[in-house]
């Protein structure tokens, strides 16, 4: 089947909105490449998030449309919690490399998930919600693309000398 009802066109908005090449210029996984220590950590302002903790709502999302298009039951992300979730202050290599792969390894879950819905599903309201299984994985390529942009602010007023005292040391 093609067209509208085809999960291919949606595997590829997916894709290029984590990591793949697209006109629309920098993605998700992108955003991060190239990233300093400080720059991970830096927060614009108190209670503000860092791109670190960015990374990892990022993956917590694609964990949530990933639960809607299989069924899943919650409790299964491998984190206490949901949506933000705290993260140091402090630069830490491990923990830091650990939540970039945890972004991965959901959104490689994600993509086996949308691989795998059949055509006929994809206009169908998915269960508990208003959003159709096709709006659903439209909404997670829009929400790395959001957050993209923002990392992508973030790292420059982390350098920026308008960014004051907050700056990175």
């Amino acid at each position: 089947m093609t067209g509208s009802r085809d999960v291919r066109p949606l595997l590829a908005i997916i894709d290029q909105a984590y990591d793949h090449r697209s006109w629309h210029g920098t993605n998700l996984r992108g955003s991060i490449r190239r990233i300093t220590p400080a720059q991970v950590a830096w927060r614009p302002a108190q209670g503000r998030h860092s791109i670190w903790e960015i990374v990892v709502h990022t993956a917590y999302w694609k964990y949530a449309v990933w639960r809607r298009l299989t069924g899943e039951r919650r409790g299964s992300f491998p984190l206490k919690g949901s949506d933000w979730f705290a993260r140091p202050d402090e630069f830490d290599a491990r923990a830091w490399h650990a939540d970039v792969a945890l972004l991965g390894h959901m959104h490689a879950r994600l993509r086996e998930a949308v691989a795998a819905l059949p055509a006929d599903r994809l206009g169908r309201r998915a269960p508990g919600s208003p959003f159709t299984f096709s709006d659903l994985v439209a909404g997670a390529a829009a929400h790395d693309l959001y957050h993209a942009g923002q990392i992508q602010l973030l790292k420059r007023l982390a350098v920026s000398p308008l960014s004051g005292a907050s700056r990175p040391r």
